[in-house]
Parts: structure tokens; C-alpha cells; sequence
């Protein structure tokens, strides 16, 4: 895992130093050549924040609802939003780890696409009642983030809810990244973007070793609310 910590490390600072931030994913999954454990982020199962949101939550009311989500990888959040019954929208910048997701479920409902967050399809606005952001924001450098945070508050639909989990950290640490991880003051532009905290949580997980973590949610008002 440490060598590829070295490569994602190596080919970040590439890209985000020619002014593309977002460029150096589809590299990363090319050369992993379907070996998961070139993907440092790449578990291969739900992200546990969501699984214990949606416990917490109950799900039965997500049935038939419509969900985004973002960065998705190699699909196992996907598929977890499916389980619950949701109709489920999944993309990534890069189209190999798209293709990867589809090999892992080829009998899966979800929809998988490629797609660019700092540039995604116009039909995505305000279309999600569920969308959910886990680790893409913290893997792109803090010059671009406030325009990432503005397209993902921006595909929540009235009435809907945006679910986010991130690396924390204190508001005047500086991190080397990838992952940058995000402080709570950075998040306030999802409220300036048009949406209401509902809940957030600072907390250590359960990796070894613990690492901090944001899980936060968001919802817009419905349509002529007040």
C-alpha cells in the first residue's frame, strides 16, 4: 500500500501542476490493471459512514428514490444504495474504473457513467433526492474545491439530502496531500451554495490507525418553502 501511496502521491502533483486536477485518476486505475490493490482508497466494500447513516437513518423511505453518487470508484457505495432500493446514478472521472464497476456487478441495476465533476452534464442539476460525496473532495487540491462543493450541492434536488464523509482536520493544519483533508470551515459553502446542515459529526474511525473523519448532511428546502 505504500508504494501505491508513492504513485498516487507522484501523479497528483503531475497533473494538478499542469491544471488538471482531476486528471490523474484514470492513470492511477489504467495501470492498477484491475488489481484493487493498487487503488489505496478501493476496499471493496460500502464505505462503513454509509452503511452506519443508513442504519441510523432506516432506509425503507429511500425505496424508489433517486441517488447520486460521486467519485463512486469501483462501485460498492453504488450498490449499497441499490440495496436499499434507490434508483442509483454512479459515476467517476475515470472511465476504466467505471468499466471496472461494471464488471463487478454486471447483473447490477445501478447506472454507472463517466463523468467529470468540475464539468458534469447540465440534466444533473437539482435531480438527486439522495446524493452522496465520499472522499473525491479531499483528493482534490484546495484551489478547486469550492467549485467541486458547488456542483455537488448543486445536483440536490428540492427537498433532497447531500451525505458527505471526508478526512478532517483542524482549521489551520496545512496537509500534504492526496488526501487533503477537509476542515469543518470549508464545508460552509455547501450552506452558501443553498443548503442547511442537518447534522455533522467529527469523529475517529475504526481503521488502524484511527484516522478523523467528517460525516455531514445537508438537505435543500422544497420547492416554495420558506
Amino acid at each position: 500500500m505504500a508504494s501505491a501511496r508513492k504513485v498516487v502521491i507522484e501523479l497528483a502533483a503531475r497533473h494538478v501542476a499542469s491544471g488538471r486536477p482531476t486528471g490523474w485518476f484514470e492513470p492511477l486505475y489504467a495501470a492498477a490493471s484491475g488489481d484493487a490493490a493498487q487503488v489505496p482508497w478501493a476496499d471493496l466494500a460500502p464505505n462503513p459512514g454509509l452503511v452506519a447513516w443508513g442504519r441510523r437513518r432506516g432506509t425503507e423511505g429511500l425505496a424508489g428514490k433517486r441517488a447520486l453518487v460521486v467519485g463512486c470508484g469501483l462501485g460498492d457505495d453504488a450498490e449499497e444504495l441499490a440495496r436499499w432500493g434507490m434508483q442509483v446514478l454512479a459515476f467517476d472521472v475515470s472511465a476504466t474504473a467505471v468499466e471496472w464497476a461494471r464488471r463487478r456487478f454486471p447483473a447490477s441495476a445501478v447506472r454507472y457513467v463517466a463523468a467529470d465533476l468540475l464539468d458534469p452534464p447540465a440534466a444533473w442539476t437539482r435531480a438527486f433526492d439522495l446524493v452522496f460525496e465520499a472522499y473525491t473532495l479531499q483528493s482534490l487540491p484546495e484551489a478547486v474545491r469550492p467549485a467541486a462543493m458547488d456542483r455537488v450541492a448543486g445536483f440536490v434536488a428540492p427537498g433532497g439530502t447531500l451525505l458527505v464523509i471526508a478526512r478532517g482536520r483542524d482549521e489551520h493544519e496545512q496537509p500534504a496531500g492526496p488526501p487533503w483533508p477537509l476542515a469543518a470551515g470549508e464545508l460552509d459553502r455547501l450552506e452558501r451554495a443553498g443548503l442547511k446542515t442537518v447534522r455533522f459529526e467529527d469523529y475517529m474511525d475504526e481503521e488502524a490507525p484511527p484516522q478523523r473523519r467528517f460525516r455531514a448532511e445537508w438537505e435543500r428546502a422544497r420547492s416554495g418553502a420558506s
